[in-house]
């Protein structure tokens, strides 16, 4: 096959879903209704801790207007001693987390539902439920639940032999740390803090469910992936996945943090007990209550170099919160921090926490920014006590092709080095800085990922293209998918169109998460691409009644190649699509694979600060973010992952917490005093696409998403550092907390 070269790969073709969107025609979950639908409201605990005694459902149930009403006992009993696993969650802490059992573990805890014919009759419902609480000692920070005498949450979790809240460990190690802090000429040591935050998606979780009496069952939701809603949905419920069918919705952000399940199980719950479709929305500020941010998080790494630069030693030790169940991403802090570099002898070690707040959710990289805000700070402190350029200090000590990794593997080819090379290079490194200006450097890497990915491309009777993939779009993968197809078939881009299948139209994905989506639905895509084109020239060989082997598929039409050169008119796709039904039938072809072959992310960010040291706020002047993508399929996606996910660190690293008060109660629930940054808030952020192909991709793609909110957090602590002297080791950098530690200094 003679594809055209970079037609429309690399090119930023129209976002096929762009004029949807901005004409307000495209649907989200929220937007679905039906005939005779209720209404679904959720009780929620009002205490941080308590042992659920009783639940008395009666007043509620003689509400008229009232059709349902569903508690635990309405969902299968998953055993506490009993691990069930569904993909990388826990059912037992996934159940308790949707509908609470023995005990309530967080302020806002699903404790009831209710169906009934307005909001405001399930919501008055919701109230007349009464609860007989037990209420215990809480824990909301780290150093509060790892405490030899903290209030334990799950009495089944041992460490150390002993009921405690440290549910889990993860640990890395290479070389042998001890000698290597020996050799060492400079070592520094510092603790660092971050606070939990949360993704901050605009559209809030919704889901209408539908149960029939025989539990065929359709979900509209917003998700990242609507298999992943099937399973759970069917595990919590008892309904067989095969009665279940998962319709993905527009979905306005999610970011990780609608990779599990919240409203789903429960509305098939009291549609199945109603007999009716029940519709169930969050409201902001049960959002910020009860669905998943990330983890807050308490760290400590020691890092020892030589006098010529070279970093010999380097131990990390992370402590982050779960939230109510099991469950932290310590993989992230613990196996990305140390990635970038080729270090001989290194340990990190991460603890997961249970404390009394909500569950976490993945969050764009999950761990991986605590990890490196604390790595690379602690590099900068080095790279200064050297006298060396921060930039150039990094470039010694980078990870390559043949470097063994702290966490594992050892890498093939990949860009790091080409990401410090163009930011050496970059005019923003070298412009002049003024007083109370400063400017810092950061590296991140992120894993990336494969997984079970399914794909279709089927020609349409008038000789375009229809191509289904299984993966929720959040990123631009149907624009990228569409060049990726058209640029195979070499014909028009406008003449493809892509969707995402629900659970009943094609074979399982795995959910959109980790960077995984265009890399795999790419590598299913370009199979069945190639499948079609094959059956394409049988056709047109059928048509001529030549061989097909003596046919080539080029620019989008069937040639007649060899000896055959030249005596027949050369067919176009539409022209063979027309006689598809004298030559064989429909034209079509499907690829499904547990993908493998994805490589890690690099990037390096470059960021100036002003810090007005009157009132303690930090202003990012500019800000540039160098990645290797692999390939930029679709550039203008690309830049626009970049620039989202520095968005979201220059919130996590300057505005952005979770405020508890001292009931145990979140004091912030909502974006006026949960501060994420708007526009007024933020520089024009520059981008620098690296692309050093992934030889293990037909396209070379890598994931882009997750690594560019990894080093947001350091390079904005290390500019502030150099524009007042002064090092912040807590994060949020908020005003106040600045204006407190200038005033020391």
């Amino acid at each position: 096959m003679n594809e055209m070269s970079n037609k429309w790969i690399g090119k930023n073709t129209i976002r096929p879903d762009g004029a949807e969107k901005v004409t307000g025609r495209a649907e989200y979950a929220a937007d679905t209704t039906m005939p005779g639908m209720l209404w679904g409201k959720i009780l929620r605990s009002p205490y941080p801790h308590a042992t659920i005694k009783s639940i008395d459902t009666k007043k509620a149930e003689s509400l008229p207007g009232v059709h349902a009403v569903a508690t635990h006992d309405d969902s299968v009993d998953f055993p506490l001693d009993t691990p069930v696993i569904l993909g990388i969650q826990d059912m037992r802490w996934m159940a308790r987390n949707v509908l609470a059992k023995e005990k309530v573990l967080f302020h806002g805890h699903p404790i009831a539902a209710v169906a009934a014919k307005t909001e405001e009759i399930a919501q008055k419902a919701c109230e007349l439920i009464e609860v007989d609480y037990e209420v215990h000692d809480w824990a909301i920070e780290i150093n509060d639940a790892i405490k030899d005498d903290a209030p334990i949450l799950h009495d089944f979790i041992k460490f150390d032999g002993k009921p405690s809240n440290i549910a889990g460990t993860l640990e890395h190690k290479k070389g042998d740390i001890d000698k290597g802090f020996e050799e060492a000429d400079v070592i520094i040591e510092k603790d660092f803090e971050t606070a939990a935050v949360h993704q901050g998606y605009l559209e809030n979780h919704a889901c209408l469910v539908s149960v029939a009496p025989d539990d065929k069952t359709v979900i509209w939701s917003s998700s990242q992936g609507q298999f992943m809603v099937r399973a759970m949905t069917s595990f919590i419920t008892g309904i067989p996945q095969s009665n279940i069918r998962a319709i993905p919705a527009e979905i306005g952000g999610g970011f990780g943090g609608k990779t599990i399940v919240y409203l789903e199980p429960v509305a098939a719950i009291l549609s199945k007990k109603s007999g009716r479709p029940v519709k169930m929305m969050m409201t902001r500020e049960e959002v910020m209550r009860a669905s998943g941010p990330t983890s807050a998080s308490k760290s400590t790494v020691k890092i020892g170099a030589t006098k010529d630069g070279k970093i010999i030693a380097a131990k990390g030790v992370f402590y982050l919160q779960a939230g109510a169940f099991p469950g932290s991403p310590i993989r992230g802090a613990a196996g990305c921090c140390l990635a970038p570099y080729d270090i001989p002898n290194a340990h990190t070690l991460g603890y997961d926490v249970v404390s009394n707040r909500s569950k976490v959710a993945a969050y764009r990289a999950p761990g991986a920014p605590i990890g490196a805000y604390a790595v690379e700070c602690v590099l900068d402190e080095i790279a200064e006590s050297l006298n060396i350029c921060p930039l150039e200090f990094r470039l010694k000590n980078a990870a390559k092709e043949g470097t063994k990794a702290v966490h594992g593997p050892t890498y093939p080819k990949m860009g790091y080095v080409e990401t410090l090379e163009a930011a050496l290079k970059n005019p923003h490194y070298k412009l002049p800085l003024k007083k109370c200006q400063g400017r810092g450097v950061a590296s991140g890497f992120w894993f990336n990922a494969g997984g079970e990915s399914c794909a279709q491309v089927n020609i349409t009777e008038d000789g375009n293209v229809a191509v289904t993939t299984g993966h929720p779009d959040i990123g631009g993968s149907r624009a990228s998918i569409a060049n990726i197809t058209a640029e195979l078939l070499g014909i028009d881009i406008n003449r493809v169109s892509v969707t995402i299948g629900d659970t009943a139209s094609i074979g399982f994905s795995n959910l959109t998460g980790g960077s995984r989506v265009l890399f795999a639905s790419a590598l299913v895509v370009t199979e069945s691409t190639k499948q079609v084109i094959d059956i394409l020239k049988d056709r047109a060989a059928k048509i001529w009644n030549i061989d097909k082997e003596a046919i080539d598929w080029e620019n989008g039409v069937a040639k007649p190649a060899g000896d055959n050169a030249g005596k027949f008119k050369p067919l176009t796709l539409a022209e063979i699509a027309d006689q598809a039904t004298p030559t064989g039938g429909p034209i079509g072809a499907g690829h499904q694979v547990n993908t493998v072959g994805a490589e890690g992310g690099f990037a390096t960010h470059i960021c100036d600060v002003e810090v007005d040291v009157e009132l303690g706020i930090a202003r990012i002047l500019k800000y540039t973010a160098i990645q290797d993508v692999g390939k930029a399929i679709h550039p203008a996606y690309v830049e626009g992952q970049l620039q989202g996910g520095v968005v979201q660190g220059i919130g996590w690293a300057l505005n952005e917490e979770y405020i508890y008060n001292d009931k145990g109660k979140l004091d912030n629930p909502g974006f006026l005093d949960y501060r994420i940054p708007v526009c007024s808030d933020l520089p024009m952020i520059d981008t620098v696409i690296v692309e050093v192909p992934n030889p293990k991709h037909p396209q070379g793609v890598r994931g882009v998403g997750e690594v560019p909110i990894v080093p947001p957090l350091a390079a904005i602590a290390n500019a502030i550092y150099n524009a007042v002297g002064k090092r912040f080791y807590s994060l949020p950098m908020s005003p106040p907390k600045v204006l407190e530690g200038l005033e020391q200094k």
